[in-house]
């Protein structure tokens, strides 16, 4: 950043400060399975529902490589809930956290931020408040890490076999 702003919280701008082009091109994946990174964690409250109670919240910012179709950037939210957390658990064995065969764990919170891990990305079709259609990713589910799906080395063990 330019020595040119003025000191605010929170990413604010001042009126006289010079604005930069960030390259905030935005990218809509195809329906798929994407490597993410995460770059942001941010502590909030989710004021609750019709199907959930208020509770606490995890807002993730996450860095969605799609190769040669492009980038983008999807922000998604962890419900701390006792009816989400096979899905929390998922994020957390995506990113190394919790492993297969763990019944319980401890996040680290603190330790997430730069984790990677694959997510499978959906098209979500809404409606803008002008009332026009529009579309965006979010994250369908994440999924585990590569080297606990990966089938085993030819001549290993395998059930059933002897």
């Amino acid at each position: 950043m330019s020595e040119s702003f003025t000191e605010v919280k929170d990413g604010e701008l001042g009126w006289d400060d010079i604005i930069e082009d960030t390259g905030s091109d935005w990218t809509l994946l195809p329906n798929g399975d994407y490597p993410f990174e995460v770059t942001k964690f941010e502590r909030g409250r989710y004021e609750g529902g019709a199907k959930m109670s208020p509770c606490n919240m995890a807002i993730l910012t996450l860095s969605i490589d799609g190769g040669e179709k492009g980038n983008t950037t999807v922000t998604h939210r962890l419900y701390l809930h006792t009816k989400t957390q096979g899905l929390n658990f998922a994020f957390f064995r995506s990113i190394g956290q919790a492993k297969a065969g763990d019944t319980e764990f401890r996040p680290r919170w603190n330790e997430i931020v730069g984790t990677k891990g694959i997510c499978k990305l959906e098209i979500h079709d809404y409606t803008k408040k002008d009332g026009t259609p529009g579309q965006s990713n979010q994250v369908k589910k994440f999924l585990p890490p590569a080297e606990e799906t990966a089938a085993p080395a030819q001549g290993g063990w395998k059930a059933g076999k002897f």
